[in-house]
Protein backbone atom coordinates (compact mmCIF):
# COMPACT_ATOMS: atom_id res chain seq x y z
CA UNK A 1 0.00 0.00 0.00
CA UNK A 2 2.54 2.42 1.00
CA UNK A 3 4.48 1.70 -2.31
CA UNK A 4 1.58 2.08 -4.88
CA UNK A 5 1.67 5.50 -4.35
CA UNK A 6 5.53 6.17 -4.45
CA UNK A 7 6.83 8.43 -7.19
CA UNK A 8 9.60 6.72 -9.37
CA UNK A 9 13.06 6.87 -8.75
CA UNK A 10 14.85 8.90 -11.35
CA UNK A 11 17.23 5.81 -12.32
CA UNK A 12 13.38 3.91 -12.51
CA UNK A 13 12.58 6.34 -15.17
CA UNK A 14 12.82 4.85 -18.63
CA UNK A 15 15.16 6.30 -21.00
CA UNK A 16 13.32 8.32 -23.86
CA UNK A 17 16.77 9.00 -26.09
CA UNK A 18 17.34 7.19 -29.02
CA UNK A 19 20.52 6.52 -30.49
CA UNK A 20 21.29 5.52 -34.22
CA UNK A 21 22.27 2.14 -35.44
CA UNK A 22 26.05 1.98 -35.26
CA UNK A 23 27.59 2.93 -38.60
CA UNK A 24 29.11 -0.02 -40.80
CA UNK A 25 33.03 -0.01 -40.13
CA UNK A 26 34.82 1.73 -42.89
CA UNK A 27 37.41 0.44 -44.51
CA UNK A 28 40.27 3.17 -44.44
CA UNK A 29 41.15 4.43 -47.78
CA UNK A 30 44.52 3.12 -49.05
CA UNK A 31 46.12 5.16 -51.86
CA UNK A 32 47.32 3.31 -55.09
CA UNK A 33 50.97 3.05 -54.94
CA UNK A 34 51.52 2.18 -51.39
CA UNK A 35 48.80 -0.62 -51.64
CA UNK A 36 51.21 -1.50 -55.34
CA UNK A 37 54.39 -1.57 -53.19
CA UNK A 38 52.72 -3.68 -49.96
CA UNK A 39 50.96 -6.48 -52.46
CA UNK A 40 54.62 -6.54 -53.87
CA UNK A 41 56.58 -7.18 -51.11
CA UNK A 42 53.52 -9.29 -49.29
CA UNK A 43 50.98 -10.80 -51.81
CA UNK A 44 47.68 -10.27 -50.36
CA UNK A 45 48.51 -7.32 -47.84
CA UNK A 46 47.33 -4.57 -49.32
CA UNK A 47 43.85 -6.89 -50.30
CA UNK A 48 43.48 -7.59 -46.82
CA UNK A 49 43.92 -3.80 -45.95
CA UNK A 50 41.19 -3.40 -48.12
CA UNK A 51 38.75 -5.90 -46.95
CA UNK A 52 39.36 -8.20 -49.81
CA UNK A 53 39.38 -11.04 -47.41
CA UNK A 54 38.81 -13.66 -50.47
CA UNK A 55 41.34 -12.10 -53.20
CA UNK A 56 44.19 -11.83 -50.61
CA UNK A 57 43.56 -15.49 -49.27
CA UNK A 58 43.67 -16.69 -52.56
CA UNK A 59 46.55 -14.43 -53.06
CA UNK A 60 48.26 -16.08 -50.21
CA UNK A 61 47.47 -19.94 -50.92
CA UNK A 62 48.90 -19.51 -54.50
CA UNK A 63 52.12 -18.24 -52.71
CA UNK A 64 52.65 -20.61 -50.41
CA UNK A 65 51.99 -23.60 -53.35
CA UNK A 66 54.68 -21.53 -55.44
CA UNK A 67 56.88 -21.08 -53.02
CA UNK A 68 56.63 -24.68 -51.57
CA UNK A 69 57.05 -26.13 -55.50
CA UNK A 70 60.18 -23.81 -55.64
CA UNK A 71 61.55 -24.85 -53.25
CA UNK A 72 61.05 -28.89 -53.77
CA UNK A 73 62.49 -28.51 -56.99
CA UNK A 74 65.75 -27.02 -55.74
CA UNK A 75 66.12 -29.86 -53.30
CA UNK A 76 65.29 -32.36 -56.57
CA UNK A 77 68.01 -30.26 -58.42
CA UNK A 78 70.64 -30.47 -55.61
CA UNK A 79 70.02 -34.24 -55.31
CA UNK A 80 70.35 -35.06 -59.05
CA UNK A 81 73.20 -33.22 -58.39
CA UNK A 82 74.60 -35.21 -55.95
CA UNK A 83 73.67 -38.50 -57.31
CA UNK A 84 75.31 -37.76 -60.77
CA UNK A 85 72.24 -38.39 -62.48
CA UNK A 86 71.77 -37.81 -66.03
CA UNK A 87 72.37 -34.46 -67.64
CA UNK A 88 68.97 -34.33 -68.77
CA UNK A 89 66.95 -34.81 -66.00
CA UNK A 90 69.25 -32.16 -63.81
CA UNK A 91 68.30 -29.64 -67.13
CA UNK A 92 64.49 -30.71 -66.76
CA UNK A 93 64.59 -30.33 -63.04
CA UNK A 94 66.31 -26.74 -63.38
CA UNK A 95 63.60 -25.69 -66.00
CA UNK A 96 61.31 -26.97 -63.57
CA UNK A 97 62.44 -24.89 -60.62
CA UNK A 98 62.82 -21.77 -62.86
CA UNK A 99 59.14 -21.91 -63.98
CA UNK A 100 57.98 -22.46 -60.44
CA UNK A 101 60.03 -19.32 -59.51
CA UNK A 102 58.72 -17.23 -62.62
CA UNK A 103 55.21 -18.19 -60.93
CA UNK A 104 55.90 -17.21 -57.70
CA UNK A 105 57.44 -13.83 -59.31
CA UNK A 106 54.28 -13.36 -61.20
CA UNK A 107 51.98 -13.80 -57.80
CA UNK A 108 53.63 -10.85 -56.66
CA UNK A 109 53.27 -8.87 -59.45
CA UNK A 110 50.02 -9.29 -60.33
CA UNK A 111 48.99 -8.97 -56.72
CA UNK A 112 50.65 -5.25 -56.83
CA UNK A 113 48.51 -4.90 -59.70
CA UNK A 114 45.35 -6.15 -58.36
CA UNK A 115 45.75 -4.09 -55.13
CA UNK A 116 46.46 -1.23 -57.36
CA UNK A 117 43.60 -1.83 -59.31
CA UNK A 118 41.35 -2.28 -56.07
CA UNK A 119 42.65 1.07 -54.50
CA UNK A 120 41.31 3.23 -57.00
CA UNK A 121 38.49 1.99 -57.33
CA UNK A 122 37.29 1.21 -53.39
CA UNK A 123 35.11 3.86 -53.68
CA UNK A 124 32.88 2.49 -56.13
CA UNK A 125 29.22 1.71 -55.23
CA UNK A 126 28.84 -2.07 -54.34
CA UNK A 127 25.49 -1.57 -54.76
CA UNK A 128 25.66 -3.70 -58.56
CA UNK A 129 22.43 -5.34 -59.28
CA UNK A 130 21.38 -8.25 -61.83
CA UNK A 131 18.29 -8.84 -62.99
CA UNK A 132 16.65 -11.15 -65.32
CA UNK A 133 15.51 -9.45 -68.90
CA UNK A 134 11.38 -9.45 -69.60
CA UNK A 135 11.79 -10.83 -73.02
CA UNK A 136 14.38 -13.54 -73.93
CA UNK A 137 17.11 -15.10 -72.49
CA UNK A 138 19.94 -12.96 -70.69
CA UNK A 139 20.83 -10.44 -67.75
CA UNK A 140 20.68 -6.98 -67.67
CA UNK A 141 23.26 -5.23 -65.43
CA UNK A 142 22.24 -1.73 -63.43
CA UNK A 143 25.43 0.17 -62.19
CA UNK A 144 24.54 3.31 -60.56
CA UNK A 145 26.76 6.10 -61.37
CA UNK A 146 27.39 9.59 -59.78
CA UNK A 147 28.44 12.77 -61.80
CA UNK A 148 30.17 15.44 -60.11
Amino acid sequence: MLLAGAAPIGAQVPDTIRLSPPSPPSVRPLRPLPAFFHSLAIPGWAQAKLDRKLTASLFVLWEGVTLGMTLKAATEVRYLERIAADSVRIDGKKREQQDWLFLLLFNHLFSGLEAYVSSQLQDFPADVHFRALPRGFGVGVSVPLRWP
